[in-house]
């Protein structure tokens, strides 16, 4: 648990300041995933036509500059993230179908009626085809060419998508579940281990961890 502590420590001191790079690459992922749903909310919240004068121009109050200095980006809340490791993990541990990661959340949701949206990451296509079985489930994730074969290595698979990309969708996962409210992920998966730790630094530690196997801990 020390270890685990520290881990979880030098994770959140590495990750302490977004550059501008990476609020950009949140931006354009927040708004590939969220923009059509929270364009629908604005325009059913103005009653009647768009206003033809804009209010930007006017001079703010002290508080009008203090609340938007702290407002986050907008996204469908509460928010469930789920890494459903699958493929080449086969060979360090057992690997639990998409089924039990739904029953978990389904689990979480008879305590929060108004769950009803999950951000996924998951290496494998057939995840992703598994999703329309869910209709009470609204589901976003990357856009991105994943695995249709599992005995395909993880090496292999991020080297056919070409370093930037490899690299900044699952920059996008990892803070996505780290801002969740909650997360199901797997013991055993050293990319769960890290956004455990990023959520118990970040004032989750009380939003639980639920894993899928309860037999492995790094």
């Amino acid at each position: 648990m020390d270890r685990r502590w520290w881990r979880a420590q030098a994770v959140r001191y590495l990750m302490r300041f977004p550059t501008e790079y990476t609020c950009n690459l949140m931006n354009e992922a927040r708004h590939a995933a969220f923009g059509k749903l929270a364009a629908k909310m604005v325009l059913g919240s103005l009653g009647g036509e768009w206003p033809k004068e804009s209010n930007y121009d006017r001079p703010s109050s002290d508080i009008d500059e203090y609340v938007w200095s702290n407002h986050k980006p907008w996204v469908p809340r509460p928010l469930l993230s789920m890494h459903v490791r699958m493929g080449d993990k086969a060979c360090e541990m057992k690997v639990v179908e998409f089924e039990e990661y739904m029953q978990l959340a389904d689990r979480i949701r008879r305590h929060f009626p108004n769950l009803n949206s999950i951000w996924l990451s998951t290496e494998m296509q057939q995840v992703i085809d598994k999703t329309r079985e869910y209709p009470n489930w609204n589901f976003h994730y990357t856009k991105i060419r994943r695995q249709v074969k599992t005995n395909m290595s993880m090496a292999d698979y991020e080297a056919s998508l070409g370093r930037e990309t490899s690299t900044n969708y699952p920059m996008v996962n990892f803070l996505m579940a780290a801002d969740s409210n909650f997360f199901v992920g797997v013991l055993g998966s050293t990319w769960s281990f890290l956004i455990d730790g990023m959520r118990n630094t970040g004032g989750k530690v009380m939003a639980g961890f639920l894993s899928v196997n309860k037999d492995r801990f790094w």
